[in-house]
């Protein structure tokens, strides 16, 4: 049961891997609770570059394997008509949600960092229904607006702009949110931007879709996507979290923060926390950390505009 309302348990599972290895030993401890079918989509971590054929079609041939269970489960038929219909209303979706996060760009950015975290619920529910991509189009509305007036759902002054790594600490959101919000430090770069919005088109760029995110991607991919992020909307340092309930994100960030520092030329810091545990997290950590990467950007800041003046 649900405090507010009751939610219809389900008939079945759908699990796919690709951002969470821990995922699969939930559901199947759910479907075995449940007792109901579990179907899983396997995505390997990729080992190269680029997404060959190969993989293409071992991810196809689950998605191919699993509608065939589906349509056994549940007796309804596949419609292809339905499905391209979908697509096109998450590649819509996806190309206002784009655009929306490409805001960040502008100093002050129109907008807070959090309100990432905050719509990627309808990116993650919603995305291949007409009312998720109105939703985001209507965000970048205002976004475009609060660019022409000056105006930011950042209701502080931006004195630093930062790029945050790894998943939010939900269960401190406000807590994390308003500490940065006390120093004047706003998120503009982040790779949940580019992580809810791959386009393609056709069915074999979909499947490859799936091995493209930030962290199922080969460490250099990875590197680029956020060293393109932080160039691209003028970060002075950047918060990494070690989760410590995610090994996918959390397994190589001491590398990620070390190669990003060094490339980037910024201050850094990495605080301990949980995408759902609170006990994993220490505020007192967080603020010394935080307070520690914001003297090093303000001596920056000072440094710089002594050199122009």
């Amino acid at each position: 049961e649900c405090p507010e309302l009751n939610i219809p348990q389900p008939d079945f599972l759908l699990c796919c891997n690709n951002i969470c290895n821990c995922m699969i030993k939930w559901y199947e401890n759910l479907a075995l609770q449940m007792d109901i079918p579990l179907f899983l989509i396997d995505i390997p971590r990729l080992d190269a570059y680029e997404c060959d054929s190969d993989r293409i079609r071992y991810i196809r041939a689950q998605f191919d394997d699993c509608i065939a269970g589906l349509e056994a489960l549940t007796g309804k038929k596949w419609s292809e008509e339905k499905f391209r219909e979908v697509m096109a209303n998450s590649q819509r979706s996806s190309k206002a949600w784009l655009k929306a996060v490409d805001y960040a760009k502008y100093t002050p950015s129109p907008f807070s960092g959090f309100d990432i975290f905050n719509n990627m619920a309808v990116a993650c529910v919603a995305r291949g229904v007409p009312e998720g991509a109105e939703a985001f189009e209507l965000l970048a509305q205002e976004y475009e607006e609060n660019v022409k007036n000056g105006t930011s759902t950042f209701k502080a002054t931006e004195e630093y702009r930062v790029l945050f790594e790894g998943i939010a600490c939900w269960a401190n959101l406000s807590y994390t949110f308003k500490t940065l919000k006390n120093f004047g430090v706003n998120v503009t770069a982040s790779v949940y931007g580019p992580a809810f919005s791959f386009l393609y088109d056709n069915v074999d760029e979909l499947m490859a879709a799936y091995s493209y995110v930030p962290n199922c991607n080969i460490f250099e991919r990875e590197v680029e996507m956020r060293v393109r992020e932080a160039v691209k909307n003028g970060v002075d340092g950047a918060i990494f979290h070690m989760n410590r309930s995610c090994k996918r994100w959390s397994g190589n960030l001491y590398e990620m923060e070390r190669v990003l520092r060094e490339e980037l030329g910024i201050p850094t810091v990495v605080f301990d926390g949980d995408q759902s545990d609170p006990r994993a997290f220490s505020e007192a950590q967080y603020l010394t950390r935080i307070q520690g990467l914001v003297e090093i950007m303000a001596e920056n800041k000072r440094r710089k505009e002594a050199s122009h003046g």
